[in-house]
């Protein structure tokens, strides 16, 4: 009865995780939703029968069971169990996340599980063993489910929702192409569309030489939020005050939805590669930015207000020229969360840092708040919660104005040192956050809506730029490294896979996770186009007059979807080699 018992825990477990989830209907829709599961009782089925060693099945089914009463909070929080890259970031940064989220329902669906996988089969047992015919003919409909289930779920948009807890351990497999293109231009788009429009930043090519640069990576910082669309009350008056007098990129986007390997991509100006660990990165080399500017005579130092430990950074920053590199453990101060210290204290020992330098030195500074992540924690609250009550949008903005405080110290440091008017400031989200939005999109890891990877980016330079410049063509983090080296009138490397922002050529922005599901994505010209791998299935959104990604085109613009698809495939494929 053990096979039956687990059945039942995982159909419970199902019905726990996805308890108001709305399904339009469909005949695939039982198939999609439970192929899994029928895959799972299977296989333990098939062992339980073929070890026939005494309590190896007992001992089977309470891992099976553990196992998937663990995953149901998990994926009652982020609609999707545990991965293999979420288990990677599971560790002592994110105690605080982890604790949030201990709440009586969390926990007593835990408990729920647990007695149904104690109780169901001792039930069971209670019932006279049925015939032989009534077993095979479970058997045969139980693997006409499993074989039918990677048909269904491409019938059914399920967003990844059909996974159970060991489903979703498979890693996403790309496509395998017969073609691949050498020298593509990814970024050119399949469908161009002419402008005669003045690109009002070619004036500014090298006309920032010798001035020292500040790089200010904004933690989870999503572009629809600042200014917030649900509050009259600014998030970040700070950063508004700098655009006032500053380049702002209105379609920027994160090459990927996580701070770490984002971050390769702004400081190597190279695509990550998918399903590839951050760990890897430390054997590749790149021209990295502060490579290019420490041999360019700038001091170079980067100043975390989080832990690198989290997520493998080191690979990252590590051997890229750095001659600084401080984190939380090093800069100390008022510890609001695991995940890292108050922003403040990083802003002062940054300073400090700046103060310890020769006059006249020129400078490279990268700056990584923390304040933006989950569980947003400040020392006191801010103008947008007045209790926890309030919700979690709420107080992510309160963090975002915490911050902000933070950002305002810096640059009023800056200026009190006289160093404003000599130097750039480029300054972006390094990912977004999302708040469900999207049926089952909390986080920023795991889709790639514009709540996750569209971005703020502003490049302010007091003093050289006096206006305020809105560009409405696309921008990507990864164009970082070659935008600053053209504004100081320095060489940039061929091998960049980015490209200058002062460049008039229009460029799509390409983007992907690997942290659930399996997602490619582009913007081109207000279209969005979203392929979801595992299931094949495409959404394209007009995200001018659709911010919200609601009104799915894709059933109207078939050549467009299917030369996105290849191109995006191709740019994906070619990444890994």
């Amino acid at each position: 009865m053990r096979p039956v018992g687990l059945i039942g825990v995982l159909v419970l477990a199902r019905l726990l995780t996805h308890p108001e989830i709305s399904i339009p209907f469909s005949v695939w829709i039982p198939i999609a939703y439970l192929w899994q599961d029928v895959v799972v009782v299977l296989a333990f089925a098939l062992l339980d029968y073929t070890v026939r060693r005494e309590g190896f099945g007992w001992t089977l089914y309470a891992l099976i069971v553990g196992y998937v009463a663990l995953n149901v909070p998990i994926a009652r929080v982020l609609s999707s169990p545990l991965t293999l890259p979420m288990i990677r970031a599971a560790g002592g940064p994110l105690a605080d996340s982890v604790k949030y989220y201990l709440t009586p329902k969390n926990l007593g669906s835990i408990a729920l599980i647990l007695a149904a996988g104690t109780f169901l089969p001792i039930c069971l047992a209670q019932r006279k063993p049925q015939r032989r015919g009534i077993v095979v003919g479970v058997i045969v409909v139980s693997l006409s489910f499993a074989l039918a289930g990677p048909y269904a779920i491409s019938k059914v948009d399920t967003a990844g929702r059909y996974r159970n807890a060991f489903g979703a351990l498979w890693p996403t497999r790309l496509r395998v192409l017969n073609e691949h293109p050498e020298n593509q231009d990814w970024r050119a788009s399949p469908f161009p569309v002419s402008s005669n429009a003045v690109n009002p930043l070619l004036q500014y090519r090298g006309a920032a030489a010798g001035r020292n640069v500040v790089l200010i990576l904004l933690e989870s910082t999503a572009a629809r939020y600042w200014p917030s669309r649900d509050s009259a009350i600014d998030p970040m008056p700070n950063l508004t005050a700098l655009a006032s007098h500053a380049i702002s990129f209105e379609h920027a986007y994160a090459v990927y939805p996580e701070s770490i390997k984002g971050l390769f991509s702004v400081l190597c100006s190279r695509y990550p590669a998918f399903d590839v660990a951050p760990e890897a990165y430390s054997r590749i080399t790149c021209s990295a930015l502060s490579q290019q500017l420490g041999s360019a005579g700038y001091r170079t130092a980067l100043f975390h207000s989080g832990r690198f430990m989290y997520l493998g950074m080191p690979a990252i920053i590590e051997k890229r020229g750095f001659e600084v590199l401080e984190d939380a453990g090093t800069i100390g101060g008022n510890i609001h969360s695991s995940f890292g210290v108050d922003d403040s204290s990083t802003v002062k020992r940054l300073l400090s840092w700046i103060d310890s330098l020769k006059q006249g030195q020129r400078f490279f500074v990268t700056y990584l708040p923390v304040a933006g992540h989950h569980p947003y924690a400040t020392p006191e609250r801010g103008p947008f919660t007045i209790s926890r009550e309030d919700g979690e949008l709420n107080r992510y903005l309160d963090a975002l104005h915490y911050g902000d405080g933070a950002l305002g110290e810096l640059l009023s440091g800056l200026r009190a040192r006289n160093l404003d008017r000599n130097t750039i400031f480029v300054l972006f989200g390094d990912h977004g956050e999302a708040f469900g939005q999207h049926e089952g999109n909390f986080g920023h890891t795991l889709f790639i809506y514009d709540e996750n990877v569209r971005v703020p980016y502003v490049i302010a330079a007091p003093g050289l730029i006096e206006d305020k410049i809105r560009i409405s063509s696309a921008a990507s983090l990864i164009d970082t490294a070659p935008t600053i080296l053209d504004l100081l009138g320095l060489d940039v490397p061929e091998k960049l896979q980015g490209t200058s922002l002062l460049d008039p050529n229009p460029r799509m922005s390409l983007f992907f996770t690997d942290y659930s599901l399996g997602w490619l994505g582009l913007y081109d010209a207000c279209r969005k186009y979203l392929f979801e791998i595992n299931s094949g299935r495409s959404k394209l959104f007009d995200v001018c007059t659709d911010p919200d990604e609601t009104n799915d085109l894709s059933d109207r613009e078939h050549d467009r979807i299917s030369a996105y698809r290849l191109r995006l495939e191709q740019w994906i494929a070619a990444q890994s080699r």
